[in-house]
């Protein structure tokens, strides 16, 4: 068997740290006294970004109503989509029903319900929630189904067997073996929270990082786009790297049985 040893460590922060420096290193000396309508040297809009988001006012006024949108929707949409996945994943009758309006809501794109969502809501952040909602409960929720599903049959005869109740069924065997497939739904609902609360902001908000972004872009202030863009590329990278860590956490008795039967 071949021995694979992991990388870990400052070997690890060096590998996957040495592209961005190299890039971001090659546009700062690439962009340097340019005079370009759109393309600014990358130095103002460090500038401006040290100036207006961390040292001024805007992480207070535009960076927090983004964070605190994006994580109630992302939180509704998760725990709505993991209850009725639950209800639905025991339930043959349950999935029978609504598969047609699962199937239909689950490939109409979000950002066609923005004209709905804006009317009933209207501008502000019911709206951006709201949407956010509509968006990223799908991969959970369908995730969630098949999670249940999947529990093999000797755990279900262990919980005839053992006479437990539906909550200490779903809590000590169906979400233990649901896990991998409810954390790859809710990975994927956040990445499309991350799209949605952008859009959003863009149609229907009077503040917000998509405001400022579309704001920006609407008067010319390409300096600012791009300071913009280039921060929420990073918050939605820090996003995704602190929920893989929490992710990894919790599943961590998963890998190491992995680890331990040599699975990959």
């Amino acid at each position: 068997m071949m021995h694979r040893s992991k990388v870990r460590g400052w070997r690890l922060v060096i590998m996957r740290a040495w592209l961005p420096i190299v890039l971001v290193s090659a546009w700062w000396i690439a962009s340097s006294g340019s005079e370009a309508l759109y393309f600014p040297p990358l130095q103002d809009i460090v500038t401006s970004l040290v100036d207006d988001w961390i040292l001024g006012p805007r992480w207070r006024t535009d960076l927090l109503p983004t964070l605190a949108n994006l994580g109630l929707g992302f939180g509704i949409s998760v725990v709505l989509g993991t209850v009725l996945g639950l209800i639905l994943g025991q339930w043959a009758v349950g999935r029978a029903l609504l598969a047609p309006i699962l199937t239909f809501f689950r490939s109409l794109p979000s950002p066609a319900l923005i004209p709905i969502v804006l009317g009933i809501f209207g501008i502000g952040s019911s709206m951006n929630v709201a949407l956010i909602v509509l968006g990223a409960l799908w991969p959970t929720l369908l995730n969630a189904i098949d999670g249940v599903r999947s529990v093999d049959t000797q755990a279900r005869e262990m919980v005839r067997s053992y006479r437990l109740s539906r909550w200490q069924a779903i809590r000590y065997v169906i979400l233990p073996n649901a896990g991998p497939q409810l954390f790859a739904g809710y990975r994927i609902s956040l990445q499309i929270a991350i799209i949605l609360i952008v859009v959003s902001e863009m149609v229907g908000a009077t503040r917000g990082l998509g405001y400022f972004v579309i704001e920006s872009q609407q008067l010319f202030m390409v300096t600012q786009t791009w300071v913009g863009t280039i921060l929420l590329g990073i918050v939605g990278y820090v996003l995704i790297l602190i929920f893989v860590q929490f992710e990894k956490r919790i599943l961590r008795w998963q890998l190491q049985m992995r680890a331990a039967t040599g699975a990959s």
